[in-house]
């Protein structure tokens, strides 16, 4: 995702985190990265609560003492990044790039992919949220976000499956394999595009990639329906489907 050319913050939280002004990067504290980045990805949190949250390991009066400096220096070294409310909250002319993501998967909530341009797929599957961040409130919103991001994938996905599009489903259902791949939903889509085409070879090799993904993490079998979607009975699948697979190719 790139940046917006319209003077002003810019605020990237999806692959990496970077501030930028006007297009060039800044840098800031990594105190006050934390905190920018807090207020990136959580609604509105008082004071106490948003201090506990960044500090977690220090006694309660440190924590406010590290919020109020924090906020006070980006308040007097970063000008209207900030906006003048309390609890502190980024300015509403900051853009992040998490907003957009946000406001595209409600809109294929609300109304699957009839008003979604096509690169909304590449912008779904790429949107890892500050990868390499480990604390415990980012991995938390790391998980929710991902979790949007395949339900969001596999709406559109069955959506252009519906209309014929299976080209674009078949898009959509890898992109949501390919962020979630032990998800047994986004799996059966990837199947069920290449049976729309009649591929059916392609989707033995899905079904069995994942049966040994899931055995290999998991120790566990997909589900009865899964493998009733390709016609075949549970306990011998993995049999039958290379004979099978061999035939149609």
């Amino acid at each position: 995702m790139g940046f917006s050319a319209t003077p002003g913050w810019d605020l990237r939280v999806l692959g990496y985190w970077q501030l930028r002004y006007n297009g060039l990067p800044v840098e800031v504290g990594a105190r006050q990265k934390r905190l920018l980045a807090a207020l990136a990805l959580l609604h509105p949190q008082p004071r106490p609560v948003l201090a506990a949250l960044l500090w977690p390991d220090s006694p309660e009066r440190q924590s406010a003492g590290n919020l109020r400096a924090s906020v006070f220096r980006i308040s007097h070294e970063l000008p209207r990044l900030l906006s003048a409310t309390d609890p502190p909250q980024l300015d509403a002319a900051v853009r992040v790039d998490l907003r957009e993501v946000r406001e595209l998967i409600t809109e294929v909530t609300l109304n699957g992919a009839r008003s979604v341009p096509p690169e909304s797929i590449d912008l779904l599957q790429e949107a890892n949220l500050l990868p390499g961040w480990y604390e415990e409130w980012v991995i938390d919103q790391q998980d929710h976000l991902l979790n949007q991001r395949v339900d969001a994938l596999e709406a559109l996905a069955r959506c252009y499956l519906v209309a014929g599009s299976f080209n674009r489903a078949l898009g959509a259902a890898r992109a949501a394999a390919l962020v979630d791949p032990l998800r047994e939903s986004a799996q059966h889509l990837l199947v069920r595009c290449h049976l729309a085409e009649d591929n059916y070879a392609s989707a033995v090799r899905v079904y069995r990639s994942f049966r040994a993904h899931l055995g290999r993490e998991l120790g566990v079998e997909p589900s009865a329906h899964f493998a009733e979607l390709l016609g075949l009975e549970p306990a011998i699948a993995d049999s039958r489907l290379l004979v099978r697979a061999m035939k149609t190719s």
